[in-house]
């Protein structure tokens, strides 16, 4: 593993809705694959991994981690289709925060990039960064209802 290389992404919104709300969104694996909007999954479950069927962008398997509900998720993701992300697997891990204004904070952190090749890096966290700008604002956009 290249310790230079960029090993995590993260982002933070802030959405009008209660930390149950949020929780219940989040704490599902693989809310996130989707197409800027969130949908519903077949998610076929066997312990602590699951395998998510989307209907659009194919399945993919993710392994349960930690569940502290209502204000931590984190699952690692084990691959989907041929096009994802090839193995190393990265772990995506959420928080639920209440802010001053009233508002819920949620915070993702996908880490595990540095183990990619040198090939794959840039790529891969180019898209994963673009994915959870527009996977957060969807979030919002559902829970608070705009």
């Amino acid at each position: 593993m290249d310790t230079g290389k960029q090993d995590a992404i993260e982002a933070t919104i802030d959405i009008d809705a209660t930390a149950e709300a949020v929780w219940k969104l989040v704490s599902e694996p693989g809310w996130f694959i989707n197409g800027g909007a969130i949908t519903t999954h077949r998610i076929e479950t066997n312990g602590a991994f699951s395998t998510v069927h989307d209907a659009i962008y194919g399945t993919f398997e993710f392994e349960t981690v930690t569940l502290d509900a209502p204000r931590y998720a984190a699952f690692r993701s084990l691959g989907g289709d041929e096009w994802d992300d090839p193995i190393p697997n990265t772990l995506v891990e959420f928080w639920v925060e209440d802010t001053h204004s009233g508002a819920i904070r949620l915070r993702v952190a996908e880490s595990g990039f540095a183990a990619f090749s040198e090939e794959e890096h840039a790529r891969v966290i180019n898209t994963n960064t673009q994915a959870w700008d527009a996977e957060m604002l969807a979030a919002q956009r559902h829970l608070s209802g705009k």
